[in-house]
Formats: structure tokens, sequence, C-alpha cells
């Protein structure tokens, strides 16, 4: 589940292994390539965490956001 908290939604996934966790990664940057919105993250082995807001709307969680994480999700699953 994603939460709020500094007007951004977090939330981190956990892989079986490295190669896991990058192809999520892989999926990830081409879905928010298309729709020209690029998550804040980082991984660490098998785990990948989020930051998203809308560097356009003074930082803040917008709809682009909910869209790109509901799109992580579906990915993730």
């Amino acid at each position: 589940m994603w939460k709020t908290e500094n007007n951004k939604l977090i939330k981190t996934f956990v892989f079986k292994d490295f190669t896991e966790a990058f192809g999520f990664m892989t999926r990830v940057a081409i879905v928010a390539e298309k729709m020209n919105h690029h998550p804040t993250w980082s991984n660490t082995w098998n785990t990948v965490s989020f930051e998203l807001c809308t560097h356009d709307a003074a930082n803040t969680v917008t709809e682009k956001d909910l869209q790109l994480a509901e799109a992580i999700d579906a990915l993730a699953s």
C-alpha cells in the first residue's frame, strides 16, 4: 500500500533477488517514460523504493503520481 509522507507517495517493493528487482525497474522505466513522469527511486539488491511527487506542481502529489503508482503496482503483480 502506498503511504503519503512529506507530500510524496512512498512504497517499497521486495523481490527474490537483484535480477528480479532490476527487471521490475526496467519495466517501470518504460512505463514512466511513456507517461513522461519519472519517479524518484532507489535500489539495493532485491529492494526498490519509490517516492512519487510532481515537481511541476510544487512537489506535491497529483493525479499523475496516482496514475504512475497504479501502473507500478500492476507491474509488480
